[in-house]
C-alpha cells in the first residue's frame, strides 16, 4: 500500500533557483526510509510541504487515505501555562473525546433511560476506548518519558520555561504518544543524549508504521533505515539500502559514470579528429568527403549527452597545531558546582596530558557543558582548582555559538577576529570553509547553525593552538561537512577535549571517555567501542535482584563562608600565576631574540626581574590562601 505520492514536485524561493525541481518518489506502508541531502537541498521544505504547512509551486502530493502524519520539527504552540505534563497528555485528545461521551451516555444510563440504541452505543465507545489503550495512558507515558529521560520534575515545569533542545524532546514524546500512522523526523537525534538516542533507535524499529527520517548521524541511520532517497539538484536519487551500503554504491556509481563520461569523451576525440581530416581532404578537392565529415560531427552532437560527474568540493582546511613541551595539559583538583539544590559534581579530580583525546559524554543535563565552561574560565568552581599548562593554548568551539558583531558580514568578522587581516586574505579564508561568492557578504545572524559552526571553526583554525576543546562540533552539521570536520581533528596532532553524542565522531577519535554521572567523572582509559563492552560487562554483573536503595552519603560540609572565599579567591590566583608564567616565558624568549642588542635587552631585563617579583607575589598569596581555604 502506497503511504506517500510524490509527482514532479516544484518549490522556488527565489526566482530562477528552484529548491525542489521535478522531485518524484514513492514510499510504501511499513518502510524506514532516510531522507538524505547536503544542508539547504530542500528536506526540510519537503516535510513542510508533506504536512500542508507549505505549498508547492508545481507538482502532487497524495497521502493515503486516512493515513496520520506526525512532524517531529514543528513544535506546536500550546495555551499559556500547559506544563510538560499537559503537552505529553495532549497526545490522547480522541481518547479524552471518548471518555467524554462515555461519562455523558453513563450519566443518561444512571438515569434511568434504557434505550438499547444508546447501550449499543456505549458498548461500541468502551471497546474502542480499550483497543486504543485508553486504560492504559498513565503506564505509555512514564515510558515514554522514562525512555527520553524526561524526569518527573520537567514533567512539572511550564513548556514555555524549557529550552529548544528540550522542547523537541517533549514533543517528540508527544509524537511518540499520538495514534500516527508516519512519522516524519526531521533531525530527531539533535538533542538527544545516548540512552534517549538509543531507546528512539528500538522504538522506532519495534513501531508498526512507516518512518521517514532527515538525520545526518551516521550511526541512527545504519541501525534504523532500509532505504536511502538522496535529495540533489532539487530530484531524487534512491539507494536500497542503510548508509552503509548508500555510502558505497554512490561511490561506486560516480565511478561507473566518470568511467562512462571518459570512454564517451575518448570516442568524442577519435570522431572529432577523423571529421577533422575529412574536412583537409574537401579542402584539397575531395568533395564527397565533406558530406561524410558533417554526418560525423552530427553523430558527435548527438554524442554529448552525458555531463561530468562531479562531486561536492571538499574544504581542505586544517587546525594550525602550535608546539607543546611539557606533560600536564590539564589538572583539575577536587572540583564541585551546584547551582542552588542542584549539585551537578563533587570532588573530581582528573589529569590531561599532552596528545590525549577524550570524550565527555553523559546524560542531558549532568554538567558537561558546565565542565568545559569551567576549564575555558568562563564559569568558576565552588570548590577546587582547574589549571593548565603553562605553554597550553586553547581553542574552544562552544555548543550554543555567539559573534560579536552579528550584523556585521562573514569578511568583517573575520578581520574583527585577527587583526591585520586583509579582506582578501579574510575571503581567501572563508573560500577555504565553502564560504565564497555573496555569501561572504550576508549577515552572521542569517546564517544556520552549521554554518554558524563552519564560520567559528575557520576563525578557530585561524590561530595556533595544541588544546583543542570542541562541544557537541557535529550538531547541524550535514554529513559532508561532519566527514570535513573529522578530517580536520584526524590531522589535528594536539590534545583534544569534546563532548558529544555523536557516536561514529566518538568512536573515530576518543582514546579515552569520561562518563559523567551521579555527580562524579568515571575514568575510562580505553576507546568508544572497549567502553560499550566494559559498561555491557558492568551491567551483566549487577545483581538481577533488587537491591534496597542505599541512603545517600551526607554530603561533606564545606566550610565556612571564609573559607569558600578563600577556595574561590585561589582559583582566581592560581589562573592569574598561569598568566605570570606565560609573561616570563615570553620575556625570556624576547631576550633570547635580542641578545646582541645590548639596549633592547636591558630594558627586557629589568621587565623580567619586575615580573618575576609579581610571581612570587602570587605565590605567597596563593600559599596564604590555601591555608585560608584548609587545603
Amino acid at each position: 500500500m502506497i503511504e506517500i505520492q510524490v509527482n514532479g514536485l516544484v518549490k522556488s524561493f527565489e526566482v530562477g533557483h528552484n529548491v525542489l525541481d521535478g522531485l518524484t518518489f514513492q514510499i510504501d506502508q511499513g518502510e524506514r526510509v532516510g531522507l538524505l541531502g547536503k544542508n539547504g537541498a530542500g528536506k526540510t521544505t519537503l516535510f513542510k510541504i508533506l504536512t500542508g504547512e507549505l505549498d508547492c509551486d508545481e507538482g502532487t502530493v497524495t497521502i493515503g487515505q486516512g493515513r496520520r502524519l506526525g512532524l517531529i520539527s514543528q513544535i506546536p504552540v500550546y495555551p499559556p501555562g500547559y506544563t510538560v505534563e499537559e503537552v505529553l497528555r495532549s497526545a490522547f485528545s480522541r481518547l479524552e473525546s471518548l471518555a467524554r461521551e462515555m461519562e455523558s451516555l453513563a450519566e443518561r444510563m444512571a438515569a434511568g433511560e434504557s434505550d438499547p440504541a444508546l447501550l449499543r452505543r456505549y458498548g461500541s465507545l468502551t471497546e474502542r476506548f480499550e483497543v486504543f489503550g485508553g486504560y492504559d495512558t498513565d503506564v505509555a507515558v512514564n515510558k515514554i518519558a522514562g525512555g527520553l529521560s524526561i524526569s518527573q520534575e520537567m514533567r512539572g515545569q511550564l513548556f514555555d520555561s524549557l529550552s529548544g533542545g528540550e522542547k523537541t524532546r517533549v514533543n517528540l514524546g508527544r509524537l511518540i504518544l499520538e495514534d500516527t500512522d508516519i512519522l516524519l523526523l526531521d533531525e530527531p537525534t539533535n538533542h538527544l543524549d545516548l540512552h534517549a538516542v538509543e531507546w528512539l533507535e528500538e522504538y522506532i524499529r519495534s513501531f508498526r508504521g512507516t518512518v521517514v527520517a532527515i538525520s545526518h548521524d551516521r550511526y541512527f541511520l545504519d541501525r534504523v533505515v532500509t532505504r536511502v532517497i538522496e535529495v540533489a539538484g532539487g530530484r531524487a536519487e534512491f539507494y536500497s539500502g542503510n548508509y552503509s551500503f548508500y555510502a558505497v554504491e554512490k561511490e561506486r556509481r560516480y565511478q561507473e559514470r566518470l568511467k562512462q563520461y571518459e570512454k564517451e569523451q575518448a570516442k568524442i576525440q577519435q570522431l572529432e579528429k577523423a571529421a577533422d581530416q575529412l574536412r583537409v581532404w574537401a579542402f584539397m578537392g575531395m568533395d564527397k568527403t565533406y558530406r561524410r565529415a558533417v554526418n560525423i560531427e552530427r553523430r558527435i552532437e548527438r554524442m554529448r549527452t552525458t555531463a561530468k560527474p562531479t562531486k561536492a568540493r571538499k574544504m581542505d582546511a586544517r587546525f594550525s597545531t602550535a608546539e607543546f613541551h611539557g606533560d600536564e595539559v590539564l589538572g583539575i583538583r577536587n572540583l564541585a558546582k551546584a547551582y542552588g539544590e542542584k549539585h551537578l559534581f563533587d570532588g573530581i579530580t582528573l589529569k590531561v596530558e599532552g596528545g590525549e583525546r577524550i570524550a565527555l559524554i553523559g546524560d542531558n543535563g549532568t554538567g558537561k557543558s558546565t565542565l568545559i565552561k569551567m576549564i575555558m574560565g568562563e564559569l568558576y568552581p565552588d570548590e577546587g582548582r582547574i589549571r593548565t599548562g603553562p605553554q597550553v593554548k586553547a581553542a574552544y568551539l562552544p555548543q550554543i555559538i555567539r559573534f560579536d558583531h552579528p550584523d556585521w558580514n562573514l569578511v568583517e568578522n573575520m578581520m574583527a577576529a585577527k587583526k591585520g587581516l586583509s579582506a582578501q586574505s579574510a575571503r581567501n579564508r572563508l573560500a577555504a570553509y565553502d564560504f565564497r561568492g555573496e555569501d561572504v557578504f550576508k549577515p552572521v545572524s542569517v546564517l544556520s547553525g552549521g554554518e554558524q559552526s563552519r564560520l567559528r571553526l575557520c576563525m578557530l583554525m585561524d590561530g595556533e593552538v595544541n588544546f583543542l576543546i570542541l562541544d557537541e562540533p557535529t550538531n547541524h552539521l550535514d554529513i559532508a561537512s561532519r566527514e570535513w570536520i573529522e578530517e580536520a581533528v584526524e590531522s589535528y596532532d594536539g590534545t583534544l577535549l569534546f563532548v558529544s553524542h555523536d557516536r561514529y565522531f566518538i568512536n573515530r577519535f576518543a582514546t579515552r571517555i569520561w562518563e559523567l554521572e551521579g555527580e562524579t567523572v568515571t575514568d575510562y582509559p580505553m576507546g568508544f567501542t572497549q567502553y560499550r563492552q566494559e559498561k555491557a560487562r558492568e551491567a551483566m554483573e549487577k545483581p538481577e535482584t533488587p537491591q534496597v536503595k542505599k541512603e545517600k552519603a551526607e554530603r561533606p560540609v564545606r566550610g565556612n563562608k571564609a573559607q569558600q572565599a578563600a577556595r574561590r579567591q585561589l582559583t582566581i590566583c592560581e589562573r592569574e600565576i598561569a598568566k605570570a608564567e606565560e609573561r616570563i616565558a615570553a620575556l625570556e624568549a624576547d631576550m633570547e631574540a635580542a641578545a646582541c642588542d645590548y639596549e633592547k635587552l636591558t630594558e627586557l631585563t629589568a621587565e623580567r626581574e619586575e615580573a618575576q617579583a609579581a610571581l612570587d607575589a602570587l605565590y605567597e598569596k596563593w600559599e596564604r590562601l590555601s591555608e585560608e581555604a584548609g587545603e
